[in-house]
């Protein structure tokens, strides 16, 4: 059941608000976990040119987004915020963390290598300076993808996602970086995720992409492209 995105406000009462960007990967990670547990929240589009109040005061140590108020207190952290859901919200929409101690361990693990490595080798793609540097960073990326394909294969059980049969942790942290995946190749001309080299992942992409309340929150292709051209023209990078 897809979540309910309300008018922009400040969150007070018990309500829910989401600090964000649109093209955050972090953001939209959060945004897909709130619509797929079927909850009313309000988005709040910020300026990380000129952060807002809220910003600021809701995220004082990083100032970054996505800042999550639940009742006007502030969750930072994008993997935190979708642990949160799932603890403060049990009843709603699919667990996100499994029940048994050695997958939540396993989903926690492979959360975190979306952020340590995936991120960490892709962002090159996006900033790199010129078109072979950033061909080859996504030719690493492809080999980091490949152990998300290791990884599907055992964490999935023959299901359809990383947590089995339902949606778990680590397809909504991986899958708020499918519309920058998608993106890549029209940045440099490699496919990163391609079925011929790692089709579990791909048929994954598929599925999880089309979800309602997923889809919604991943970006077009030309849109971050358009995106990424202007943060690169910014930078003075060509």
């Amino acid at each position: 059941m897809a979540g309910r995105e309300e008018a922009a406000g400040t969150g007070g009462g018990d309500e829910l608000t989401l600090l964000g960007v649109w093209p955050s990967p972090f953001v939209i990670r959060a945004r897909a976990a709130l619509n797929l547990k079927g909850l009313a929240y309000r988005y709040v589009e910020d300026d990380l040119t000129n952060k807002s109040n809220l910003l600021l005061a809701s995220n004082p140590v990083h100032r970054k987004v996505p800042v999550l108020l639940h009742g006007g207190r502030p969750v930072c952290e994008s993997c935190l915020i979708l642990e949160y859901l799932d603890e403060a919200f049990p009843a709603c929409g699919p667990r996100l963390l499994a029940g048994d101690p050695y997958d939540r361990a396993t989903a926690r693990f492979w959360a975190s290598y979306v952020d340590d490595k995936l991120f960490s080798t892709w962002i090159p793609v996006y900033n790199g300076r010129t078109r072979e540097g950033r061909a080859e960073a996504a030719r690493r990326v492809v080999g980091v993808l490949e152990e998300f394909e290791t990884a599907f294969q055992e964490c999935s059980g023959g299901g359809a996602f990383f947590g089995g049969d339902g949606v778990g942790l680590v397809d909504v942290v991986l899958g708020g970086f499918l519309g920058w995946l998608r993106a890549s190749e029209a940045m440099c001309g490699v496919r990163v995720v391609d079925p011929a080299t790692t089709p579990l992942l791909a048929a994954w992409a598929g599925r999880f992409g089309a979800l309602d309340g997923v889809r919604e929150v991943i970006p077009g292709v030309e849109r971050l492209l358009e995106y990424n051209r202007m943060r690169r023209a910014l930078r003075g990078l060509p």
